[in-house]
């Protein structure tokens, strides 16, 4: 149930290769927001256009305009969406639901970011850099996933939250960057599940690394 919806459809500024914007996609579908898409052309430099910057110092994909209010960073816009129009229903309100969430969002931000995320990048971009060391913190964290997993179907809990939105997509497309994920079953199953959630945004697949 949406509490008070936006009067306009929200602008979602976005790489479709990134999965920090897939993220933000994905909740907006999911909670049947109006949205409309602004791609972000990274390699013509449109992030640092005066323009861009004007909307996030930082240069950075995703921003959303949503009226009146600008806001930037991926797990920041998660929050506010989830607070603005659906509280309670992806993010707990009780202080240690919310503190359950609140820590795989800094997973998302940390460790996902720098092992599986990085290691797709690496091989997306040809980049020249050593795949090595974020293909080792991917592996790590995958098997820290797994035996999460072990005890309930979701990341933080008994139900689909912030927290499974956040890290699907750079789990999903590992295997872009080298990182297998057939010894992690539980982790696998888990994907299957967020995939069946109404309102599933495929995120794009490209045809790199072990998907190649």
């Amino acid at each position: 149930m949406i509490r008070n919806p936006p009067v306009h459809p929200i602008k979602l500024h976005r790489l479709a290769l990134s999965g920090h914007c897939h993220r933000v996609e994905f909740l907006l579908s999911l909670l049947d927001l109006p949205y409309v898409v602004v791609d972000v052309d990274l390699l013509a430099g449109d992030h640092k256009r005066p323009e861009f910057l004007a909307l996030n110092p930082f240069g950075q994909v995703p921003v959303i305009q949503d009226g009146d209010v600008t806001l930037a960073d991926s797990n920041a816009i998660l929050i506010y969406l989830e607070r603005r129009y659906a509280p309670g229903q992806w993010m707990p309100t009780d202080p240690l639901g919310e503190a359950r969430v609140q820590r795989w969002l800094s997973v998302a931000a940390g460790p996902l970011a720098f092992g599986p995320a990085a290691a797709r990048v690496i091989a997306l971009f040809r980049r020249p850099d050593d795949p090595a060391p974020a293909i080792a913190r991917a592996e790590q964290l995958f098997l820290l996933m797994e035996r999460e997993l072990s005890t309930r179907s979701w990341l933080a809990g008994d139900a689909p939250t912030l927290a499974d939105l956040a890290n699907y997509a750079y789990v999903a497309r590992a295997p872009e960057g080298g990182v297998p994920l057939h010894a992690y079953p539980r982790l696998r199953a888990w994907l299957h599940r967020v995939e069946a959630l109404p309102g599933f945004v495929p995120f794009v697949q490209s045809a790199v690394g072990l998907a190649a």
